[in-house]
């Protein structure tokens, strides 16, 4: 059986068992699993656990998942966001601080972005900050359209358009500190051939 993610369960199972406490080593009866999940299949059941379950992390697994995550966010932050009174990006520590003061808490299922925009709402009372955006027009040459999806999942289209030579046209939303990296994906996908104009 294969999971929505496209591996196969017997593949990532260690052994074909369903445990009720697995640091116990204690099975999971049969009339307790059919009663639960209304079948005794234990790739069913691992599929089902995969796709509805909780991870359990250690103490230790979830502080570094956390501190990571607390990173990222505090990096993510530094690079698009600014102080609208002088137009400047915030420094990384007194975005950490800041963030100590509004007591954040990293949830670590929770994805960098979601954690980022709760991390901006959380110091919007603390620090004066804005996420500041640039407007990018594009023209992306027919030939390397096919890759535009990889731009278009990791930035904010605003329009686009398609042109009767096949190329294609749009307008992207870019957070300011984060436009090197629009323009290095962007160079990387057309081999430099995209035409580029900043509005604003």
């Amino acid at each position: 059986m294969v999971v929505e993610i496209g591996v196969e369960i017997s593949e990532i199972m260690a052994v074909d068992e369903i445990f009720e406490d697995a640091s116990k080593g204690e099975r999971a009866k049969e009339e307790d699993l059919r009663a639960v999940f209304g079948t005794t299949d234990v790739n069913e059941i691992a599929a089902r656990i995969l796709r509805e379950g909780t991870i359990q992390l250690t103490t230790s697994q979830r502080r570094k998942m956390a501190e990571e995550k607390r990173r990222a966010v505090i990096d993510r932050i530094a690079r698009i966001c600014t102080n609208p009174q002088t137009n400047t990006p915030h420094p990384p520590k007194r975005i950490e601080i800041a963030l100590e003061e509004a007591k954040f808490h990293v949830d670590p299922m929770k994805s960098v972005d979601e954690l980022v925009k709760d991390a901006i709402n959380a110091l919007k009372p603390i620090l004066p900050i804005k996420v500041h955006t640039n407007e990018i027009a594009v023209k992306i040459p027919a030939a390397y359209t096919g890759r535009i999806h990889e731009i278009k999942r990791n930035y904010e289209v605003v329009k686009e358009e398609w042109q009767s030579d096949g190329s294609f046209i749009a307008l992207f939303k870019v957070p300011a500190g984060m436009k090197d990296d629009f323009f290095s994906l962007l160079n990387k996908l057309t081999r430099g051939e995209a035409e580029t104009k900043i509005l604003r």
